[in-house]
Protein backbone atom coordinates (compact mmCIF):
# COMPACT_ATOMS: atom_id res chain seq x y z
CA UNK A 1 0.00 0.00 0.00
CA UNK A 2 2.91 2.35 0.65
CA UNK A 3 2.67 5.60 2.54
CA UNK A 4 3.23 3.99 5.93
CA UNK A 5 6.55 5.69 6.50
CA UNK A 6 5.16 9.03 5.45
CA UNK A 7 2.52 8.71 8.11
CA UNK A 8 5.18 8.47 10.78
CA UNK A 9 5.64 12.23 10.58
CA UNK A 10 9.16 12.68 11.94
CA UNK A 11 9.21 12.11 15.69
CA UNK A 12 5.45 11.48 15.94
CA UNK A 13 4.14 8.20 17.28
CA UNK A 14 0.95 7.77 15.23
CA UNK A 15 -0.56 5.21 17.52
CA UNK A 16 -0.80 7.98 20.07
CA UNK A 17 -1.74 10.51 17.44
CA UNK A 18 -4.88 8.45 16.93
CA UNK A 19 -5.56 8.72 20.68
CA UNK A 20 -5.06 12.48 20.52
CA UNK A 21 -7.31 12.86 17.48
CA UNK A 22 -9.93 10.29 18.49
CA UNK A 23 -13.50 11.48 18.67
CA UNK A 24 -15.90 11.35 21.58
CA UNK A 25 -16.94 8.14 23.26
CA UNK A 26 -20.28 7.13 24.78
CA UNK A 27 -23.56 8.40 23.35
CA UNK A 28 -21.91 11.53 21.91
CA UNK A 29 -19.51 9.30 20.03
CA UNK A 30 -22.37 7.19 18.68
CA UNK A 31 -24.06 10.31 17.29
CA UNK A 32 -20.76 11.49 15.80
CA UNK A 33 -20.35 8.08 14.09
CA UNK A 34 -23.97 7.89 12.99
CA UNK A 35 -23.40 5.73 9.92
CA UNK A 36 -21.53 3.02 11.81
CA UNK A 37 -24.03 3.31 14.67
CA UNK A 38 -26.96 2.67 12.33
CA UNK A 39 -25.18 -0.29 10.72
CA UNK A 40 -24.52 -1.74 14.19
CA UNK A 41 -28.13 -1.19 15.26
CA UNK A 42 -29.27 -2.99 12.11
CA UNK A 43 -26.83 -5.89 12.62
CA UNK A 44 -28.00 -6.17 16.23
CA UNK A 45 -31.31 -7.48 14.92
CA UNK A 46 -29.42 -10.75 15.28
CA UNK A 47 -29.33 -10.19 19.03
CA UNK A 48 -33.03 -9.35 19.01
CA UNK A 49 -33.74 -12.67 17.28
CA UNK A 50 -31.67 -14.48 19.91
CA UNK A 51 -33.47 -12.76 22.79
CA UNK A 52 -36.93 -13.11 21.26
CA UNK A 53 -36.42 -16.80 20.60
CA UNK A 54 -35.06 -17.27 24.10
CA UNK A 55 -38.15 -15.74 25.66
CA UNK A 56 -41.04 -16.60 23.36
CA UNK A 57 -41.13 -20.32 24.04
CA UNK A 58 -41.64 -19.84 27.77
CA UNK A 59 -45.03 -18.29 27.05
CA UNK A 60 -45.94 -20.81 24.35
CA UNK A 61 -45.27 -23.90 26.51
CA UNK A 62 -48.22 -23.47 28.95
CA UNK A 63 -50.75 -22.38 26.30
CA UNK A 64 -53.75 -24.71 26.26
CA UNK A 65 -53.86 -25.16 22.50
CA UNK A 66 -50.12 -25.84 22.29
CA UNK A 67 -50.47 -28.61 24.86
CA UNK A 68 -53.50 -29.95 22.97
CA UNK A 69 -51.61 -30.03 19.63
CA UNK A 70 -48.23 -31.29 20.85
CA UNK A 71 -49.44 -33.70 23.53
CA UNK A 72 -47.43 -35.31 26.31
CA UNK A 73 -44.13 -33.71 25.23
CA UNK A 74 -45.50 -30.33 26.40
CA UNK A 75 -46.54 -31.75 29.80
CA UNK A 76 -44.00 -34.40 30.81
CA UNK A 77 -41.19 -32.61 32.66
CA UNK A 78 -38.36 -34.54 31.00
CA UNK A 79 -39.70 -34.14 27.47
CA UNK A 80 -40.59 -30.50 28.07
CA UNK A 81 -36.98 -29.90 29.08
CA UNK A 82 -35.81 -31.30 25.76
CA UNK A 83 -38.32 -29.17 23.86
CA UNK A 84 -36.61 -26.11 25.32
CA UNK A 85 -33.00 -27.24 25.56
CA UNK A 86 -32.58 -28.68 22.08
CA UNK A 87 -32.32 -25.11 20.78
CA UNK A 88 -29.28 -24.52 23.00
CA UNK A 89 -27.69 -27.73 21.72
CA UNK A 90 -28.12 -26.43 18.18
CA UNK A 91 -26.74 -23.04 19.21
CA UNK A 92 -23.65 -24.68 20.72
CA UNK A 93 -22.93 -26.41 17.40
CA UNK A 94 -23.70 -23.18 15.53
CA UNK A 95 -21.15 -21.25 17.60
CA UNK A 96 -18.44 -23.84 16.94
CA UNK A 97 -19.06 -23.66 13.17
CA UNK A 98 -19.23 -19.88 12.93
CA UNK A 99 -15.52 -19.16 13.30
CA UNK A 100 -14.75 -21.10 10.13
CA UNK A 101 -17.76 -19.72 8.23
CA UNK A 102 -16.99 -16.11 9.18
CA UNK A 103 -13.38 -16.42 8.00
CA UNK A 104 -14.22 -18.41 4.86
CA UNK A 105 -17.33 -16.63 3.57
CA UNK A 106 -17.08 -13.25 5.40
CA UNK A 107 -18.95 -11.90 8.40
CA UNK A 108 -21.56 -10.40 6.07
CA UNK A 109 -22.44 -13.63 4.25
CA UNK A 110 -22.30 -15.64 7.48
CA UNK A 111 -25.05 -13.39 8.85
CA UNK A 112 -27.13 -14.16 5.76
CA UNK A 113 -26.46 -17.91 6.01
CA UNK A 114 -27.42 -17.88 9.70
CA UNK A 115 -30.65 -16.01 8.92
CA UNK A 116 -31.62 -18.56 6.25
CA UNK A 117 -31.01 -21.44 8.67
CA UNK A 118 -32.93 -19.60 11.39
CA UNK A 119 -35.92 -19.01 9.10
CA UNK A 120 -36.07 -22.68 8.06
CA UNK A 121 -36.27 -23.66 11.73
CA UNK A 122 -38.96 -21.08 12.47
CA UNK A 123 -41.11 -22.23 9.55
CA UNK A 124 -40.87 -25.86 10.70
CA UNK A 125 -41.89 -24.88 14.26
CA UNK A 126 -44.73 -22.64 13.15
CA UNK A 127 -46.22 -25.31 10.89
CA UNK A 128 -45.69 -28.11 13.42
CA UNK A 129 -48.46 -30.67 13.88
CA UNK A 130 -46.59 -32.87 16.34
CA UNK A 131 -43.67 -32.82 18.76
CA UNK A 132 -40.96 -34.07 16.33
CA UNK A 133 -41.41 -30.95 14.20
CA UNK A 134 -40.93 -28.76 17.28
CA UNK A 135 -37.77 -30.66 18.22
CA UNK A 136 -36.34 -30.46 14.69
CA UNK A 137 -37.38 -26.86 14.14
CA UNK A 138 -35.92 -25.66 17.42
CA UNK A 139 -32.62 -27.46 16.77
CA UNK A 140 -32.28 -25.85 13.32
CA UNK A 141 -33.32 -22.47 14.73
CA UNK A 142 -30.64 -22.94 17.38
CA UNK A 143 -27.97 -23.38 14.71
CA UNK A 144 -28.91 -19.95 13.34
CA UNK A 145 -29.24 -18.31 16.76
CA UNK A 146 -25.84 -19.58 17.90
CA UNK A 147 -24.16 -18.37 14.75
CA UNK A 148 -25.75 -14.91 15.00
CA UNK A 149 -24.82 -14.64 18.69
CA UNK A 150 -21.15 -14.81 17.67
CA UNK A 151 -20.95 -13.19 14.23
CA UNK A 152 -23.01 -10.05 14.97
CA UNK A 153 -20.83 -8.73 17.84
CA UNK A 154 -17.76 -9.75 15.81
CA UNK A 155 -18.98 -7.68 12.85
CA UNK A 156 -19.93 -4.71 15.03
CA UNK A 157 -16.54 -4.74 16.77
CA UNK A 158 -14.69 -4.80 13.44
CA UNK A 159 -16.73 -1.96 11.94
CA UNK A 160 -16.54 0.31 15.00
CA UNK A 161 -13.98 3.07 15.58
CA UNK A 162 -12.01 2.42 18.79
CA UNK A 163 -13.65 5.17 20.86
CA UNK A 164 -17.17 3.66 20.57
CA UNK A 165 -16.37 -0.03 20.10
CA UNK A 166 -17.51 -0.99 23.60
CA UNK A 167 -20.84 0.79 23.19
CA UNK A 168 -21.51 -0.78 19.79
CA UNK A 169 -20.67 -4.28 20.97
CA UNK A 170 -22.85 -3.63 24.03
CA UNK A 171 -25.78 -3.09 21.67
CA UNK A 172 -25.89 -6.87 21.29
CA UNK A 173 -26.73 -7.39 24.96
CA UNK A 174 -29.33 -4.60 24.86
CA UNK A 175 -30.87 -6.16 21.75
CA UNK A 176 -31.06 -9.55 23.47
CA UNK A 177 -32.83 -8.19 26.53
CA UNK A 178 -35.12 -6.11 24.31
CA UNK A 179 -36.03 -9.25 22.35
CA UNK A 180 -36.80 -11.11 25.58
CA UNK A 181 -39.01 -8.26 26.79
CA UNK A 182 -40.94 -8.03 23.50
CA UNK A 183 -41.47 -11.80 23.32
CA UNK A 184 -43.00 -11.93 26.81
CA UNK A 185 -45.56 -9.24 25.98
CA UNK A 186 -46.44 -10.74 22.61
CA UNK A 187 -47.09 -14.05 24.36
CA UNK A 188 -49.30 -12.23 26.84
CA UNK A 189 -51.31 -10.67 24.01
CA UNK A 190 -51.71 -13.68 21.73
CA UNK A 191 -52.63 -15.92 24.66
CA UNK A 192 -56.12 -14.34 24.50
CA UNK A 193 -56.80 -15.36 20.88
CA UNK A 194 -59.92 -17.52 21.05
CA UNK A 195 -59.88 -17.36 24.85
CA UNK A 196 -57.42 -18.64 27.42
CA UNK A 197 -59.17 -21.97 28.04
CA UNK A 198 -60.20 -24.86 25.81
CA UNK A 199 -61.49 -22.46 23.16
CA UNK A 200 -58.03 -21.06 22.53
CA UNK A 201 -57.03 -21.32 18.85
CA UNK A 202 -53.78 -22.42 17.23
CA UNK A 203 -53.05 -18.81 16.31
CA UNK A 204 -52.32 -18.11 20.00
CA UNK A 205 -48.98 -19.92 19.77
CA UNK A 206 -48.30 -20.04 16.03
CA UNK A 207 -48.36 -16.23 15.65
CA UNK A 208 -45.65 -15.47 18.25
CA UNK A 209 -43.45 -18.17 16.70
CA UNK A 210 -44.07 -16.90 13.16
CA UNK A 211 -43.40 -13.26 14.08
CA UNK A 212 -39.70 -14.12 14.36
CA UNK A 213 -39.59 -14.27 10.57
CA UNK A 214 -40.14 -10.53 10.07
CA UNK A 215 -36.99 -9.18 11.80
CA UNK A 216 -35.06 -12.17 10.44
CA UNK A 217 -36.05 -11.38 6.85
CA UNK A 218 -35.25 -7.70 7.37
CA UNK A 219 -31.81 -8.67 8.67
CA UNK A 220 -31.15 -11.20 5.92
CA UNK A 221 -32.22 -8.95 3.05
CA UNK A 222 -30.64 -5.84 4.54
CA UNK A 223 -27.34 -7.65 5.13
CA UNK A 224 -26.94 -7.83 1.35
CA UNK A 225 -26.35 -4.07 1.40
CA UNK A 226 -24.10 -3.67 4.45
CA UNK A 227 -20.35 -3.40 3.78
CA UNK A 228 -17.89 -6.22 4.28
CA UNK A 229 -15.85 -6.03 7.46
CA UNK A 230 -12.61 -4.15 6.68
CA UNK A 231 -10.69 -6.66 8.79
CA UNK A 232 -12.03 -9.56 6.72
CA UNK A 233 -11.15 -7.70 3.51
CA UNK A 234 -7.57 -7.24 4.72
CA UNK A 235 -7.34 -10.96 5.51
CA UNK A 236 -8.42 -11.67 1.93
CA UNK A 237 -5.78 -9.31 0.51
CA UNK A 238 -8.44 -6.83 -0.66
CA UNK A 239 -6.74 -3.84 0.93
CA UNK A 240 -8.05 -1.11 -1.39
CA UNK A 241 -11.61 -2.25 -0.65
CA UNK A 242 -10.89 -2.24 3.08
CA UNK A 243 -9.60 1.33 2.91
CA UNK A 244 -12.66 2.37 0.88
CA UNK A 245 -15.03 0.78 3.46
CA UNK A 246 -13.28 2.62 6.29
CA UNK A 247 -13.48 5.91 4.40
CA UNK A 248 -17.22 5.56 3.84
CA UNK A 249 -17.77 4.47 7.44
CA UNK A 250 -15.80 7.47 8.82
CA UNK A 251 -17.03 10.30 6.55
CA UNK A 252 -16.00 13.04 9.01
CA UNK A 253 -12.60 11.62 10.00
CA UNK A 254 -9.37 13.14 8.61
CA UNK A 255 -7.92 11.01 5.74
CA UNK A 256 -4.70 10.44 7.70
CA UNK A 257 -6.68 9.04 10.61
CA UNK A 258 -8.63 6.67 8.34
CA UNK A 259 -5.43 5.45 6.73
CA UNK A 260 -3.86 5.04 10.14
CA UNK A 261 -6.74 2.81 11.26
CA UNK A 262 -6.31 0.77 8.07
CA UNK A 263 -2.61 0.26 8.83
CA UNK A 264 -3.45 -0.84 12.37
CA UNK A 265 -5.84 -3.44 10.94
CA UNK A 266 -3.14 -4.59 8.55
CA UNK A 267 -0.66 -4.78 11.42
CA UNK A 268 -3.03 -6.96 13.44
CA UNK A 269 -3.48 -9.31 10.49
CA UNK A 270 0.27 -9.62 10.01
CA UNK A 271 0.64 -10.23 13.74
CA UNK A 272 -1.81 -13.16 13.64
CA UNK A 273 -0.17 -14.62 10.53
CA UNK A 274 3.31 -14.32 12.02
CA UNK A 275 2.30 -16.01 15.29
CA UNK A 276 0.64 -18.86 13.39
CA UNK A 277 3.69 -19.42 11.14
CA UNK A 278 6.04 -19.45 14.09
CA UNK A 279 3.99 -21.81 16.28
CA UNK A 280 2.76 -24.21 13.59
CA UNK A 281 4.95 -23.98 10.45
CA UNK A 282 3.85 -27.44 9.31
CA UNK A 283 0.23 -26.38 8.72
CA UNK A 284 0.65 -23.40 6.39
CA UNK A 285 -0.12 -24.83 2.95
CA UNK A 286 -3.72 -23.54 2.99
CA UNK A 287 -5.46 -26.88 2.40
CA UNK A 288 -8.61 -27.80 4.28
CA UNK A 289 -6.80 -30.59 6.16
CA UNK A 290 -4.00 -28.25 7.24
CA UNK A 291 -6.45 -25.56 8.30
CA UNK A 292 -8.35 -28.11 10.39
CA UNK A 293 -5.16 -29.39 12.05
CA UNK A 294 -3.97 -25.82 12.60
CA UNK A 295 -7.21 -24.90 14.35
CA UNK A 296 -7.11 -28.04 16.50
CA UNK A 297 -3.53 -27.43 17.66
CA UNK A 298 -4.22 -23.73 18.31
CA UNK A 299 -7.02 -24.77 20.66
CA UNK A 300 -4.84 -27.46 22.22
CA UNK A 301 -2.12 -24.90 22.99
CA UNK A 302 -4.46 -23.25 25.50
CA UNK A 303 -4.19 -26.29 27.77
CA UNK A 304 -0.42 -26.77 27.65
CA UNK A 305 0.59 -23.85 29.85
CA UNK A 306 -0.50 -23.37 33.44
CA UNK A 307 -1.17 -19.64 33.20
CA UNK A 308 -3.22 -20.09 30.01
CA UNK A 309 -5.08 -22.98 31.62
CA UNK A 310 -5.97 -20.63 34.48
CA UNK A 311 -7.45 -18.18 32.01
CA UNK A 312 -9.39 -20.99 30.36
CA UNK A 313 -10.70 -22.03 33.78
CA UNK A 314 -11.78 -18.49 34.68
CA UNK A 315 -13.46 -17.94 31.30
CA UNK A 316 -15.37 -21.22 31.30
CA UNK A 317 -16.31 -20.99 35.00
CA UNK A 318 -17.59 -17.43 34.64
CA UNK A 319 -19.95 -18.71 31.95
CA UNK A 320 -20.76 -21.80 34.03
CA UNK A 321 -21.83 -19.68 37.00
CA UNK A 322 -23.68 -17.24 34.75
CA UNK A 323 -25.99 -20.02 33.59
CA UNK A 324 -26.32 -21.72 36.99
CA UNK A 325 -27.60 -18.53 38.58
CA UNK A 326 -30.84 -19.89 37.11
CA UNK A 327 -31.44 -16.97 34.79
CA UNK A 328 -32.52 -19.10 31.87
CA UNK A 329 -34.62 -21.29 34.14
CA UNK A 330 -36.55 -18.07 34.85
CA UNK A 331 -36.61 -16.96 31.22
CA UNK A 332 -37.67 -20.34 29.83
CA UNK A 333 -40.12 -21.39 32.53
CA UNK A 334 -41.26 -18.12 34.13
CA UNK A 335 -45.01 -18.85 33.70
CA UNK A 336 -44.58 -22.23 35.43
CA UNK A 337 -42.56 -20.60 38.21
CA UNK A 338 -45.20 -17.93 38.77
CA UNK A 339 -47.94 -20.59 38.80
CA UNK A 340 -46.06 -22.31 41.62
CA UNK A 341 -46.01 -18.99 43.48
CA UNK A 342 -49.79 -18.79 43.48
CA UNK A 343 -50.44 -16.79 40.29
CA UNK A 344 -53.07 -19.11 38.89
CA UNK A 345 -54.22 -18.83 35.29
CA UNK A 346 -52.07 -18.30 32.24
CA UNK A 347 -52.99 -14.61 31.96
CA UNK A 348 -51.62 -13.66 35.39
CA UNK A 349 -48.47 -15.73 35.01
CA UNK A 350 -47.76 -14.28 31.55
CA UNK A 351 -48.33 -10.77 32.87
CA UNK A 352 -45.79 -11.33 35.64
CA UNK A 353 -43.43 -12.83 33.07
CA UNK A 354 -43.69 -9.66 30.99
CA UNK A 355 -42.46 -7.61 33.93
CA UNK A 356 -39.36 -9.86 34.11
CA UNK A 357 -38.45 -8.80 30.58
CA UNK A 358 -38.95 -5.10 31.28
CA UNK A 359 -36.91 -5.25 34.51
CA UNK A 360 -33.98 -7.04 32.86
CA UNK A 361 -33.93 -4.73 29.85
CA UNK A 362 -33.94 -1.54 31.94
CA UNK A 363 -31.26 -2.88 34.28
CA UNK A 364 -28.93 -3.64 31.37
CA UNK A 365 -28.82 -0.02 30.13
CA UNK A 366 -26.81 1.54 33.00
CA UNK A 367 -24.53 -1.49 33.13
CA UNK A 368 -23.45 -1.03 29.52
CA UNK A 369 -22.77 2.68 30.13
CA UNK A 370 -20.92 2.55 33.49
CA UNK A 371 -19.28 -0.87 33.65
CA UNK A 372 -15.79 0.56 33.02
CA UNK A 373 -16.11 3.01 35.90
CA UNK A 374 -17.44 0.46 38.43
CA UNK A 375 -15.08 -2.43 37.73
CA UNK A 376 -15.82 -6.09 36.98
CA UNK A 377 -15.54 -7.67 40.42
CA UNK A 378 -17.87 -5.32 42.37
CA UNK A 379 -20.54 -5.64 39.70
CA UNK A 380 -20.32 -9.45 39.49
CA UNK A 381 -20.12 -10.00 43.26
CA UNK A 382 -23.01 -7.69 44.10
CA UNK A 383 -25.16 -9.19 41.34
CA UNK A 384 -24.43 -12.73 42.50
CA UNK A 385 -25.32 -11.98 46.12
CA UNK A 386 -28.52 -10.14 45.12
CA UNK A 387 -29.60 -13.11 42.97
CA UNK A 388 -28.71 -15.58 45.72
CA UNK A 389 -30.71 -13.58 48.26
CA UNK A 390 -33.72 -13.46 45.93
CA UNK A 391 -33.60 -17.22 45.38
CA UNK A 392 -33.40 -17.94 49.13
CA UNK A 393 -36.26 -15.57 49.99
CA UNK A 394 -38.50 -17.08 47.29
CA UNK A 395 -37.61 -20.58 48.56
CA UNK A 396 -38.44 -19.60 52.14
CA UNK A 397 -41.83 -18.16 51.20
CA UNK A 398 -42.66 -21.12 48.95
CA UNK A 399 -41.63 -23.56 51.66
CA UNK A 400 -43.95 -21.90 54.14
CA UNK A 401 -46.99 -21.18 51.97
CA UNK A 402 -46.93 -23.22 48.75
CA UNK A 403 -49.74 -25.45 50.00
CA UNK A 404 -52.03 -22.51 50.77
CA UNK A 405 -51.22 -19.52 48.58
CA UNK A 406 -54.87 -18.46 48.52
CA UNK A 407 -54.72 -17.59 52.20
CA UNK A 408 -51.34 -15.90 51.86
CA UNK A 409 -51.72 -13.89 48.67
CA UNK A 410 -49.46 -11.11 49.98
CA UNK A 411 -46.61 -13.56 50.53
CA UNK A 412 -47.10 -14.82 46.99
CA UNK A 413 -46.76 -11.32 45.59
CA UNK A 414 -43.65 -10.73 47.70
CA UNK A 415 -42.13 -13.85 46.12
CA UNK A 416 -43.07 -12.57 42.65
CA UNK A 417 -41.41 -9.21 43.38
CA UNK A 418 -38.20 -10.98 44.37
CA UNK A 419 -38.21 -12.83 41.05
CA UNK A 420 -38.38 -9.40 39.40
CA UNK A 421 -35.51 -8.16 41.60
CA UNK A 422 -33.57 -11.25 40.54
CA UNK A 423 -34.02 -10.17 36.90
CA UNK A 424 -32.65 -6.72 37.77
CA UNK A 425 -29.69 -8.30 39.57
CA UNK A 426 -28.79 -10.36 36.53
CA UNK A 427 -29.47 -7.58 34.04
CA UNK A 428 -26.91 -5.15 35.44
CA UNK A 429 -24.23 -7.69 36.38
CA UNK A 430 -23.74 -11.19 35.02
CA UNK A 431 -25.65 -10.49 31.82
CA UNK A 432 -23.22 -7.99 30.24
CA UNK A 433 -20.21 -8.26 32.55
CA UNK A 434 -19.50 -11.97 32.12
CA UNK A 435 -19.11 -11.44 28.37
CA UNK A 436 -16.77 -8.49 28.95
CA UNK A 437 -14.51 -10.54 31.24
CA UNK A 438 -14.13 -13.48 28.87
CA UNK A 439 -13.25 -11.10 26.03
CA UNK A 440 -10.40 -9.29 27.80
CA UNK A 441 -8.42 -11.89 29.78
CA UNK A 442 -6.52 -13.36 26.81
CA UNK A 443 -3.22 -12.47 25.15
CA UNK A 444 -3.66 -11.12 21.63
CA UNK A 445 -2.35 -14.24 19.90
CA UNK A 446 -5.01 -16.58 21.32
CA UNK A 447 -7.89 -14.22 22.07
CA UNK A 448 -10.24 -15.62 19.43
CA UNK A 449 -9.71 -19.24 20.44
CA UNK A 450 -9.98 -18.52 24.16
CA UNK A 451 -13.16 -16.50 23.71
CA UNK A 452 -14.79 -19.26 21.66
CA UNK A 453 -14.08 -21.88 24.35
CA UNK A 454 -15.60 -19.67 27.05
CA UNK A 455 -18.62 -18.90 24.85
CA UNK A 456 -19.17 -22.59 24.16
CA UNK A 457 -19.30 -23.11 27.94
CA UNK A 458 -22.18 -20.63 28.03
CA UNK A 459 -24.22 -22.53 25.46
CA UNK A 460 -23.52 -25.99 26.85
CA UNK A 461 -24.50 -25.00 30.38
CA UNK A 462 -27.50 -23.15 28.95
CA UNK A 463 -28.53 -26.42 27.31
CA UNK A 464 -28.20 -28.38 30.56
CA UNK A 465 -30.16 -25.81 32.59
CA UNK A 466 -32.97 -25.79 30.04
CA UNK A 467 -33.13 -29.57 30.04
CA UNK A 468 -33.18 -30.21 33.80
CA UNK A 469 -35.28 -27.29 35.08
CA UNK A 470 -38.76 -28.80 34.45
CA UNK A 471 -37.82 -31.95 36.37
CA UNK A 472 -36.38 -29.85 39.19
CA UNK A 473 -39.52 -27.69 39.39
CA UNK A 474 -41.69 -30.82 39.53
CA UNK A 475 -39.74 -32.82 42.09
CA UNK A 476 -37.76 -30.22 44.09
CA UNK A 477 -40.35 -27.40 43.91
CA UNK A 478 -38.89 -24.60 46.09
CA UNK A 479 -35.68 -26.62 46.39
CA UNK A 480 -34.97 -25.45 42.84
CA UNK A 481 -34.52 -21.92 44.19
CA UNK A 482 -32.22 -23.16 46.94
CA UNK A 483 -30.16 -25.00 44.31
CA UNK A 484 -29.78 -21.98 42.03
CA UNK A 485 -29.31 -19.68 45.01
CA UNK A 486 -26.40 -21.80 46.21
CA UNK A 487 -24.74 -21.62 42.81
CA UNK A 488 -25.31 -17.85 42.66
CA UNK A 489 -23.59 -17.53 46.02
CA UNK A 490 -20.72 -19.78 44.87
CA UNK A 491 -20.35 -17.65 41.75
CA UNK A 492 -19.98 -14.51 43.84
CA UNK A 493 -17.40 -16.18 46.09
CA UNK A 494 -15.53 -17.49 43.05
CA UNK A 495 -15.21 -13.96 41.67
CA UNK A 496 -14.31 -12.54 45.10
CA UNK A 497 -11.47 -14.94 45.86
CA UNK A 498 -10.29 -16.40 42.56
CA UNK A 499 -10.92 -13.92 39.74
CA UNK A 500 -8.59 -10.91 39.38
CA UNK A 501 -9.97 -7.47 38.62
CA UNK A 502 -9.47 -6.83 34.91
CA UNK A 503 -10.77 -3.27 34.62
CA UNK A 504 -8.44 -1.11 32.49
CA UNK A 505 -5.53 -3.58 32.73
CA UNK A 506 -2.89 -3.51 30.01
CA UNK A 507 -1.57 -6.78 28.58
CA UNK A 508 1.54 -6.45 30.73
CA UNK A 509 -0.58 -6.10 33.87
CA UNK A 510 -2.81 -8.97 32.73
CA UNK A 511 0.28 -11.20 32.57
CA UNK A 512 1.20 -10.15 36.10
CA UNK A 513 -2.21 -10.87 37.66
CA UNK A 514 -2.33 -14.29 35.99
CA UNK A 515 1.20 -15.18 37.12
CA UNK A 516 2.61 -15.43 33.60
CA UNK A 517 6.35 -15.21 34.31
CA UNK A 518 7.20 -15.59 30.63
CA UNK A 519 4.95 -12.66 29.82
CA UNK A 520 3.05 -14.00 26.83
CA UNK A 521 1.07 -10.77 26.62
CA UNK A 522 4.28 -8.73 26.77
CA UNK A 523 5.84 -10.91 24.06
CA UNK A 524 2.76 -10.34 21.94
CA UNK A 525 3.10 -6.58 22.44
CA UNK A 526 6.78 -6.70 21.46
CA UNK A 527 5.92 -8.58 18.29
CA UNK A 528 3.09 -6.17 17.56
CA UNK A 529 5.38 -3.18 18.16
CA UNK A 530 7.92 -4.56 15.67
CA UNK A 531 5.21 -4.95 13.03
CA UNK A 532 3.92 -1.43 13.73
CA UNK A 533 7.43 -0.06 13.29
CA UNK A 534 7.84 -1.99 10.04
CA UNK A 535 4.60 -0.48 8.68
CA UNK A 536 5.55 3.02 9.81
CA UNK A 537 2.98 3.18 12.58
CA UNK A 538 5.69 3.79 15.20
CA UNK A 539 8.77 5.94 14.93
CA UNK A 540 11.58 3.93 16.55
CA UNK A 541 13.09 7.08 18.01
CA UNK A 542 9.91 7.77 19.94
CA UNK A 543 9.25 4.36 21.48
CA UNK A 544 11.03 5.12 24.73
CA UNK A 545 8.65 7.92 25.64
CA UNK A 546 5.76 7.25 27.97
CA UNK A 547 2.19 7.21 26.68
CA UNK A 548 1.38 10.48 28.44
CA UNK A 549 4.45 12.17 26.98
CA UNK A 550 3.56 10.98 23.48
CA UNK A 551 -0.03 12.18 23.70
CA UNK A 552 1.11 15.54 25.10
CA UNK A 553 3.71 15.95 22.34
CA UNK A 554 1.15 15.11 19.68
CA UNK A 555 -1.43 17.57 21.05
CA UNK A 556 1.27 20.27 21.05
CA UNK A 557 2.18 19.33 17.48
CA UNK A 558 -1.45 19.52 16.37
CA UNK A 559 -1.90 22.90 18.06
CA UNK A 560 1.23 24.42 16.48
CA UNK A 561 0.95 26.76 13.46
CA UNK A 562 3.21 24.44 11.45
CA UNK A 563 0.83 21.56 11.97
CA UNK A 564 -2.11 23.66 10.82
Amino acid sequence: MGGGAALAGGQTDLLHRRQALAGKSGWAGLVANLRVFLIAVFASLGGLLYGYNQGVFSGVLPMNNFIKEIGDDAIDSGKKGWLVAILELGAWIGVLCTGYLADRFSRKYTIIIAVVVFCVGVVVQTAAKAAPSIYGGRFVTGLGVGSLSMVVPLYNAEMAPPEVRGSLVGLQQLAITFGIMVSFWIDYGTNHIGGTGDTQTQAAWRIPLALQLFPALILGLGALFIPFSPRWLVKQGREEEALAVLSRARPHAPPDLVRLEFLEIKAQHEFEEEVSREMFPQYQDGTFASNFKLGFHEYLSLFKKRTLLRRVAIGTLIMFFQQWTGVNAVLYYAPSIFNQLGLTGSTNSLLATGVVGVAMFLATIPAVIWIDQLGRKPVLISGAFIMAGCHFIVALLAGLYQDDWESHAAAGWVAVVFVWIFAVGFGYSWGPCAWIVIAEIWPLSIRGKGLSIAASSNWMNNFIVGQVTPTMLEHLTYGTNIFFGAFSLLGGLFVWFLMPETKLLTLEEMDEVFGDAEGLGVADLARQRAIHERLGLIDAGNISKSSDEKIRDEKEHIASPAAV
